[in-house]
């Protein structure tokens, strides 16, 4: 029988309790959400064993007799700010996966500071398993193998991730522009237009100065998600087709 990391048996209620001594005043999720409403008004920069600390009470040294050191904080933090996944009801595996990557999407985007955390570590408390278990139950009954459906989750939540990275760094990055004199799209692009020399960035050069952001409204549009997305799905609908057995097989 393996030997769970610290981390995740504290996440999966999985450590052996001590019976000796007086009853601890604090719990991890007692710990948890302080270090997340952190995040939540200061950012990531805010959340440290002594402001957590302070934020429930007790010296710092208290809290690691529940967490071993702030990256398993940040562990368990990237876990429990997760909210529980949609349910399917009646949808098609596709409109469920599209509806899903949205959701996950839209959660890492109401906490900026987990697109920093949520990189770094795969999977492995309840509530972020449970998204990954909701993906293969709508894959279930289809013609991908095991690994075929994995990597299809794994595709479809490192695009959630991607999408919102971007879309939180674009409009941080427009603020910035913005003091700069660059109010939008249409100004980057003729920005782009004016620096890019054709002989080195010969395509790009040519779609900016074709007019390509004049008309756009941005870069945070639901149709630049949904382009890709629909590309990932159309994908993986592609693969499907060729699994399917084909007449006389």
């Amino acid at each position: 029988m393996v030997e769970l990391p610290p981390v995740v048996a504290r996440m999966w209620g999985r450590e052996h309790a001590s019976r000796r001594g007086p009853r601890p005043r604090l719990d991890l999720a007692t710990i948890t959400a302080a270090a997340i409403e952190i995040a939540d008004t200061e950012g990531l920069a805010g959340v440290s064993m002594g402001s957590v600390a302070a934020r429930v009470g007790v010296a710092p040294m208290a809290l690691y007799r529940y967490v071993g050191s702030k990256d398993e904080l940040l562990t368990v933090m990237a876990d429990s700010a997760v909210p529980p996944p949609p349910e399917r009801g009646d949808l098609s595996w596709r409109d469920y996966l599209a509806a899903w990557t949205r959701a996950n999407r839209d959660f890492l985007l109401s906490r900026p500071w987990l697109l920093s955390v949520q990189g770094l570590t795969p999977p492995m408390g309840p509530r972020r398993l449970y998204w990954l278990d909701r993906v293969l139950d709508a894959l279930g009954d289809t013609t991908l193998d095991d690994a075929e459906k994995f990597n299809a989750a794994t595709a479809l939540s490192g695009y959630a991730l991607t999408d919102a990275t971007l879309v939180h760094t674009m409009n941080a990055g427009g603020e910035r522009l913005a003091a700069a004199g660059v109010t939008g799209a249409t100004d980057y692009g003729e920005v782009l237009a004016e620096v890019l020399d054709p002989q080195t960035y010969p395509a790009l050069s040519a779609m900016m100065r074709s007019g390509l952001l004049r008309d756009s409204e941005g870069w945070t549009e639901d149709a630049d998600f949904l382009f890709g997305l629909n590309l990932l799905l159309d994908g993986i609908e592609a693969l499907m087709s060729r699994r399917a057995p084909r007449p006389g097989d």
